[in-house]
């Protein structure tokens, strides 16, 4: 396929996925791997891509007090180690392997987004802590969110994916956090996720220039027109968006697999 006519698909996800704090990582890497791109330059690419339009996104967002810059901090520094990690060690498994892993966190994550949020957590253990931003107070299991990042961190920067897949879920369900604000503090570490990513793939020596500038200037645009978006967007509307397209991604990579 043309690559131009791949920057103007990835344009589009890029737009409706920036609205749910993905970003659009985990429908790149599908795009790319339906086009015929192996699944480790798919990875890389996608990473790139991701970090270019979720950085813009986070830019917008930040402008208008979306982002929860503490929990930020929190996760980002396990995010940023794990995706490392993961971006690094991804060549080592194969093709199959990857694509069936990429397909079965993508559909868990659309389930999660379907439960209702949990009731506010009680703050008398050691593990729970509290975080305060905008007035509002928002309490983290540590015990929950810590191996849950670790893992998300490391299957996003191996496969390619967002990060957001389960860290959107990850706040509304456990925190309790605003659909609007998760959004927003999604897109910026899912932006960490992808840079730690898309450097482990370059360390590794994995990545095409001539095919991934052209592509995230799609993604630039995209990032920027669904950060628009979001911002007028009701919280309702942009989580049945959020599980709806998960689902629709994840069955046709599992249909890809098989």
């Amino acid at each position: 396929m043309n690559v131009w006519i791949l920057a103007v698909i990835i344009m589009l996800i890029a737009f409706l996925m920036t609205m749910t704090g993905r970003g659009g990582g985990n429908f790149y890497v599908l795009t790319l791997v339906l086009s015929g791109i192996s699944m480790n330059i798919s990875a890389s690419t996608g990473q790139f891509i991701l970090m270019c339009s979720s950085l813009m996104a986070t830019i917008l967002f930040s402008k208008q007090k979306m982002n929860h810059w503490k929990l930020i901090i929190l996760l980002g520094v396990l995010i940023f180690v794990s995706a490392m990690s993961g971006g690094f060690l991804g060549h080592y498994f194969n093709d199959r392997l990857l694509k069936g892993i990429f397909a079965v966190v993508m559909f868990f994550a659309a389930l999660l987004m379907l439960r209702k949020p949990k009731q506010q957590l009680k703050s008398n253990h050691y593990w729970v802590i509290t975080l305060k931003s905008n007035g509002e107070e928002y309490q983290v299991n540590l015990l929950v969110t810590v191996p849950i990042v670790l893992l998300t961190g490391f299957i996003s920067g191996m496969v390619g994916v967002s990060g957001g897949s389960f860290l959107v879920p990850l706040m509304l369900l456990t925190m309790n956090i605003p659909m609007h604000i998760a959004v927003g503090t999604s897109t910026t570490l899912v932006t960490i996720s992808a840079a730690a990513g898309f450097f482990g793939h370059l360390g590794a020596g994995i990545f095409l220039p001539h095919l991934a500038i052209p592509l995230a200037v799609g993604g630039l645009i995209g990032g920027f027109l669904g950060a628009k978006m979001a911002l007028n967007s009701k919280p309702k509307n942009l989580k049945f968006l959020f599980a709806g397209t998960q689902l629709v991604a994840s069955v046709i990579m599992i249909i890809n697999v098989l």
